[in-house]
């Protein structure tokens, strides 16, 4: 049986799906204005586990994760760079190829279904369209709002009510709202410009989108909605109000989050400028390295990102990978039916199954690790086929110290003689993601 913890009821819940053996599991993708972060592949590697786990366990996983390939910020990028808002889709095919190579470097498997929002326009007009004849959205001079009063069960996810949303809510004066809670469907823009509605040119909002895929590539009701804790709300809030307005039935039974990856307390994101890309950390360290080091910590607990934790990973990782090639030099293919009846196995996927638990397995994989043990297989094949993880022998890499580094080292040591303490610790940081141990000694 396969527990998860479900946001929507705070409780551990058994995962009982409308379809029997089939789980329609919706994750919100990124958009592709910029790299990837590391807070984004602790995303979907929590979610790989997840679709991983299900397979093994025998549930045929329809898995739909989106592209929100049309933003401000993708406009924003596009006018910046190319001297053209409307040459956004270079940027988001740009962006779009390089998140497909890190997740594939993740080892994370691909969806099903993996959809844009620039294909789905005729969807979301007949989505909102659907939404003003029910009365739930209005029109204003060709921008299309969501009537968040009349949806009674608004804030259930997020446990917040419209009125304490009202009383602090820090929102933008709007004239055209009735409301200043009430959310974007539709931007209207002038003739011509995106895409041709009921309501003049325009583009979708961001919630409305969501909606319409889930509904368009699963079905109105799915099983798991997932993405991280800073979707709550108000994203995962308006898709329940805009999906749960024209169909009487959840949206979603279960709705998974995990916890933000934090910098210096703060959640790394790209608004705050303080994020690593995934790539800039992969230069450093093996992407299996940052997997392993994802799976040391439960998805619901918040990471506190260190690269001095990633070279700890990174030690515990090489010991695993070296000791699976000196025990299992013929190195074969291994079969489910080859472990599923080994009490290491059984254990490791209880541990798993119970919420991904990937902590806990971990923990029972160190304690196993027994040359000549009859349990190796199932070690093995949890490692590689539910966890993800390779087991690669990783090389030694060669540093050299460039005149680049050595300016940073001579920038630091200068910081440190001023006592910048705080300068001095930022260089560090750099200077360890750029795969360099630094140590102070007296004299």
């Amino acid at each position: 049986m396969v527990m998860l913890t479900n946001t929507l009821t705070g409780k551990k819940e058994p995962l009982v799906v409308v379809r029997l053996g089939v789980v329609n599991l919706y994750v919100c993708g990124i958009t592709p204005y910029d790299y990837a972060h590391v807070g984004h592949g602790r995303c979907y590697v929590t979610f790989d586990i997840l679709v991983r786990v299900l397979r093994c366990m025998d549930y045929t996983v329809r898995y739909c994760r989106n592209f929100t390939d049309i933003d401000d910020k993708l406009l924003d990028r596009a006018q910046r760079e190319l001297g053209d808002k409307f040459r956004f889709y270079e940027i988001a095919q740009k962006y779009m190829d390089a998140y497909h190579e890190d997740m594939q470097a993740l080892s994370c498997v691909s969806p099903t279904v993996e959809p844009l929002v620039t294909q789905t326009i005729p969807e979301i007009i007949t989505f909102v369209e659907a939404l003003i004849k029910e009365g739930y959205a209005y029109c204003v001079d060709g921008d299309v709002y969501y009537r968040v009063k009349k949806f009674a069960a608004y804030g259930k996810l997020s446990k917040r009510t419209i009125g304490d949303l009202q009383a602090g809510a820090r929102v933008e004066i709007n004239e055209k709202k009735e409301n200043p809670l009430d959310f974007a469907l539709w931007k209207g823009e002038k003739e011509g410009t995106f895409w041709k509605s009921p309501w003049g040119y325009g583009r979708p909002g961001w919630h409305i989108e969501c909606s319409a895929m889930a509904r368009h590539h699963l079905s109105d009701h799915i099983d798991i909605h997932g993405g991280g804790m800073d979707l709550i709300f108000p994203h995962h809030e308006n898709e329940i109000a805009q999906s749960e307005a024209l169909v009487e039935e959840p949206f979603s039974t279960y709705w998974l989050h995990n916890a933000f990856v934090r910098i210096d307390q703060e959640k790394m994101s790209k608004s705050l400028g303080n994020f690593f890309t995934l790539r800039d950390v992969f230069k450093t360290f093996d992407p299996m390295v940052v997997r392993f080091y994802f799976l040391q910590h439960h998805y619901r607990s918040p990471l506190d990102f260190s690269f001095d934790d990633v070279q700890v990973a990174q030690k515990t990782y090489r010991k695993l990978c070296r000791f699976f090639a000196s025990v299992d030099k013929e190195n074969k293919e291994i079969m489910y039916q080859d472990v599923q009846h080994l009490p290491v196995f059984k254990k490791l996927m209880g541990f798993v199954c119970d919420d991904l638990n990937t902590v806990g397995a971990l923990g029972v994989v160190f304690e196993n690790l027994q040359e000549g043990s009859s349990e190796l297989l199932g070690i093995k094949f949890f490692l590689q086929k539910v966890l993800g993880l390779t087991l690669e022998v990783l090389p030694e890499k060669d540093k050299k110290i460039t005149p680049e580094i050595q300016f940073l080292i001579d920038q630091r040591e200068a910081a440190r003689a001023e006592k910048n303490w705080i300068r001095a610790d930022a260089l560090r940081d750099q200077l360890t993601a750029l795969g360099f141990e630094v140590r102070d000694k007296k004299g």
